[in-house]
């Protein structure tokens, strides 16, 4: 079985990793910090968006590819996957700004974890 799914949202997300990586670097070299935060609030949070979407998306896509191998149906799958990339969109928006709207970060997280939660579910129970 070849996978047809997963590697177009790994794909879009990451596009997403690397847009915030770059946003990260570039606000590092123009206050001049190499390392750290420096107290700097602004590099803080490019730092903590950053870092949460690499402790999250990776086991979701996983979870995903997962369930694609395992003959997941494809609108279930698309769902999961959308579900992740709006999360980390939303998450990463309201997170980087210093007047943050908390909003932003709950949604977020919520879409995120219901895809991480949701492709564990149907992988233990075997969901189609």
């Amino acid at each position: 079985m070849s996978l047809q799914i997963t590697p177009f949202w790994a794909g879009a997300l990451g596009v997403l990793f690397v847009l915030l990586s770059v946003r990260t670097l570039r606000l590092r070299r123009s206050l001049g910090i190499a390392l750290g935060d420096a107290g700097n609030e602004t590099l803080r949070r490019a730092i903590r968006v950053h870092s949460n979407f690499a402790e999250y998306v990776p086991l979701t896509l996983l979870l995903a590819t997962l369930l694609e191998l395992r003959g997941a149906r494809p609108g279930l799958l698309h769902a999961v996957c959308a579900c992740l990339l709006v999360g980390r969109i939303a998450h990463a928006y309201g997170v980087s700004r210093t007047d943050e709207n908390f909003a932003y970060r709950v949604t977020g997280m919520a879409l995120t974890l219901t895809a991480l939660g949701a492709a564990s579910l149907m992988l233990i129970f075997g969901a189609p």
